[in-house]
């Protein structure tokens, strides 16, 4: 899926934008910008502006996230080598509104499956762990700074509304296949609830510990029960599993969280 999704940025951007230089918005719109200016390489743009925001994501996202984010830039960049840069549509309202969907759907998977397309992807991710927010909203909103430098620069109100729809298309698309924003409560029954807790406490969702007793075994345990967004529910699971490959995960789609859906530093 991080290599399909890697694929259909590159294919969106080749394909759809970059022919109409119209931009994807976030640091691939910079460096198309940039690019387009200068007549450089944007695929090698990419790589390199995504480089301070990998090692930025690596601290406050976990490694496995950014790992596979880096997955994900350095495939792109090499895709972006490869897709030959080919006007497929000649209205350039068309090569926004499909170069949008395209290069969405492709972010969206690699951040349903654990990682992301770099770029703002990577600070929404941040925010979104701090504020509980749809992401493709705020990249959203990331973006209409480039859109803002775009007009700043060149003055081109037509081409920059064409890129605001694009990147508006990718939004919609990403929180449509990425569904972050969405909570499910996890129930966690192990015998090795201390080590688990030991490897989840420092995230900020909160956990409480049920005790409870098999009706079969009649065997005491802990569970462990845990509010998480869907975006986190590959992780924590993964996490679990490692730990203790035996434990029972039963997953629960929740309605809403009233209250405050993070752990307080205090508590």
């Amino acid at each position: 899926m991080m290599t399909l999704g890697s694929l259909l940025v590159a294919t969106g951007f080749n394909l759809f934008l970059i022919p109409h230089q119209l931009l994807s918005g976030g640091l691939s719109g910079i460096s198309m910008m940039i690019g387009y200016i200068t007549g450089g390489n944007i695929a090698w743009l990419y790589l390199i502006l995504n480089l301070p925001v990998l090692i930025w994501g690596w601290f406050a996202l976990g490694k496995r996230f950014v790992l596979w984010s880096i997955y994900s830039v350095a495939l792109a960049t090499l895709f972006l080598q490869l897709v030959p840069v080919t006007q497929v549509a000649d209205d350039i309202l068309l090569g926004a509104v499909f170069g949008g969907i395209i290069v969405g759907f492709g972010s969206g998977l690699a951040l349903r499956y654990g990682g992301s397309s770099g770029g703002f992807d990577i600070v929404a991710s941040i925010v979104t762990r701090k504020r509980d927010l749809p992401i493709g909203m705020i990249i959203f909103l990331l973006n209409g700074m480039v859109i803002a430098i775009l007009i700043l620069f060149t003055g081109d109100w037509d081409l920059a509304l064409y890129s605001l729809f694009a990147i508006f298309s990718a939004g919609k698309i990403i929180d449509l296949i990425h569904v972050k924003h969405l909570k499910v409560t996890a129930f966690i029954v192990t015998t090795r609830a201390d080590e688990i807790l030991a490897k989840l406490l420092p995230h900020p969702r909160g956990i409480t510990i049920l005790k409870t007793r098999g009706a079969y075994s009649s065997s005491e345990r802990d569970m462990l029960m845990t509010v998480r967004t869907k975006f986190e529910l590959a992780e924590l699971c993964k996490t679990i599993t490692t730990i203790d490959p035996h434990a029972f995960i039963n997953i629960v789609e929740t309605a809403g969280v009233v209250g405050d859906f993070r752990r307080n530093e205090s508590s």
